[in-house]
């Protein structure tokens, strides 16, 4: 593992990431959800954060209800009067991200910046909250991440976009390329279309810059002690008791 550069990777072994609270149950980002992670030991939690329409800042992955939930529609279309009817498999409400900071007061979060409309009022909910040694801010637009970083200052932790992270493998090869500076991490999938992304030449590249290298979403036990013997930092997955397992047999659970 690298050194640490922020207080939000304060953890003594590899992280494991309750990737939407552990999603394999089919209640992904809700409060049972997170209350399930909590109690399986986990305390790094990952999330996705949307507005509504009137403004309230929303813990769900997709941009419309359709896919997970009862209802229909965009969330950014939708009052939050609505949206708070939504249901989850048809019986968990949607939370807002503020009562999830409240209810679990230990947690640190990875949060995915869905859309442009959810930056500011996440980053002023984290300021009037003092929660920056508990977020990190992630997105595929390295745009936003930038915006964010700059409207918060240096205290907030964020991971690289999709720009980063192809700067970051290039630099891997001895190709010259320019990094953001400010990022703690570079959250990755092990491949994409095909292509690895995650290897020891990448995992090495990023160390050397002092930032920690967190893969998603990995369910398979082989490609988490695979991963684990790789050297990456953390491990987002939707299997819960599959990944504490795996690190426990190993003696790296804590």
């Amino acid at each position: 593992m690298t050194r640490v550069r922020h207080p939000y990777l304060d953890h003594p072994s590899l992280i494991p990431f309750a990737h939407r609270g552990g999603a394999a149950d089919g209640l992904e980002n809700t409060a049972t959800a997170f209350r399930r992670a909590a109690a399986a030991g986990y305390r790094y939690f990952e999330t996705d954060v949307h507005t509504t329409a009137d403004g309230r800042l929303v813990a769900f992955h997709d941009a419309t209800l359709d896919r997970v939930t009862d209802a229909r529609g965009r969330i950014g279309d939708l009052p939050w009067s609505a949206v708070r009817e939504a249901r989850v498999a048809g019986k968990e409400p949607l939370p807002l991200f503020e009562d999830l900071l409240e209810e679990f007061p230990e947690a640190r979060w990875n949060i995915d910046i869905k859309a442009e409309p959810a930056l500011e009022p996440l980053v002023e909910l984290v300021r009037r909250t003092d929660a920056w040694d508990r977020v990190c801010i992630g997105s595929f637009n390295e745009g936003r991440v930038t915006r964010a970083l700059r409207l918060a200052g240096p205290r907030l932790a964020t991971s690289y976009g999709v720009a980063g992270v192809l700067a970051l493998r290039l630099r891997s090869y001895g190709i010259p390329a320019a990094l953001r500076r400010g990022a703690v991490a570079a959250q990755v999938p092990e491949t994409q279309n095909g292509v690895r992304v995650v290897d020891r030449r990448f995992i090495r590249a990023a160390h050397e810059r002092g930032l920690q290298v967190h893969v998603w979403t990995v369910n398979d036990p082989a490609r988490m002690a695979a991963l684990a013997d790789m050297g990456v930092d953390g491990i987002m997955t939707d299997h819960l008791e599959t990944l504490r397992t795996v690190l426990t047999d190993r003696g790296v659970w804590v």
